[in-house]
């Protein structure tokens, strides 16, 4: 068990009164302390109310109860998973930088905490989607045989791509990151049960939102903007034209990550946001190499 600051408690309490990306609750915290952004928000201890604080309170004080530390810290036990804040040695403090006040507070882990900062591997995201036909499973294997022996896998633990590339990435030995919409003790989705327990013997299984959480539709698109920062550069092998993958994809743009994209058959729905990517200037990616480049400056 971590030393349980008053900064690490406050923390705990503010990733379960907030939902993940929260702007105007991460810019309260680093601009006055967790604890005093706590005070501010359970205790409304504020000089000066401004009205986006009081629409902060308003979202986030219906949620507090004085036993959230105790509740989420017996659930931690109970699942063996770990409380990492941003002064752990684990906290990938570098890859999370460029998400500013929307940076987590807290990362709750399942598995290996070091494999979230190992500085002598890189780290590549593989996204895709949920549909993915064979093609798209068969290119991720591929992809992930020939960078497992010194990338870290980083994706979703979705059915399709996510899956895939986690799958081979145990198979083969590597580590392997899973970010989840909801709490760590809950897999999901719950097909995936048995590989995100595999992941967690392995890697790392990893929310920002505390056990016992649900996922939910605004925390899956949250969740991919974790996946797109840890990453050194985001590969999409297989999306729709309007696939969730774009978003990830997004995410990694606007944290200024190379954005990698596989082709597909002209014909095939399940290529088009890849095809669009490739387009608006997404690398071409036909093999592993193609990806070293992108995240070691290797020449492909």
């Amino acid at each position: 068990m971590r030393d349980l600051t008053p900064e690490r408690r406050a923390l705990i309490i503010l990733s379960h009164l907030t939902e993940p990306g929260d702007y105007a609750a991460g810019h309260l915290a680093n601009a006055v302390g967790p604890v005093e952004a706590v005070d501010m928000l359970v205790r409304e201890k504020v000089a000066i109310p401004s009205q986006e604080h009081a629409e902060l309170v308003r979202r986030t004080k219906p949620r507090f109860q004085p036993t959230i530390v105790d509740d989420v810290l017996r659930l931690c036990e109970r699942s063996d998973v770990d409380i990492l804040t941003r002064d752990d040695a684990e906290w990938p403090t570098e890859q999370f930088a460029p998400m500013g006040d929307q940076a987590p507070f807290v990362l709750y882990v399942r598995g290996n905490a070091w494999a979230l900062a190992m500085e002598r591997q890189n780290r590549v995201a593989i996204v895709g989607a949920r549909a993915a036909t064979s093609y798209g499973e068969h290119v991720t294997g591929e992809l992930v045989a020939g960078l497992v022996k010194d990338h870290v896998i980083v994706s979703g633990a979705a059915y399709g791509i996510d899956g895939a590339a986690h799958r081979m990435a145990v198979a083969a030995g590597g580590s392997t990151v899973a970010f989840l919409a909801g709490g760590v003790d809950r897999p999901y989705p719950a097909g995936h049960a048995n590989l995100i327990e595999r992941i967690a013997d392995s890697g790392a299984v990893v929310s920002e939102v505390p056990p016992g959480s649900a996922p939910t539709k605004w925390r899956f698109l949250q969740r991919n903007r974790l996946i797109a920062a840890l990453g050194d550069a985001s590969i999409v092998v297989e999306a729709g034209y309007r696939s969730g993958s774009l978003n990830e994809a997004g995410h990694a743009r606007a944290f200024g990550r190379p954005i990698g994209a596989v082709p597909g058959p002209i014909t095939s729905a399940a290529s088009a946001g890849c095809h669009r990517l490739i387009r608006e200037g997404a690398t071409l990616i036909t093999d592993s190499a193609d990806i070293r480049a992108l995240t070691t400056g290797e020449n492909a």
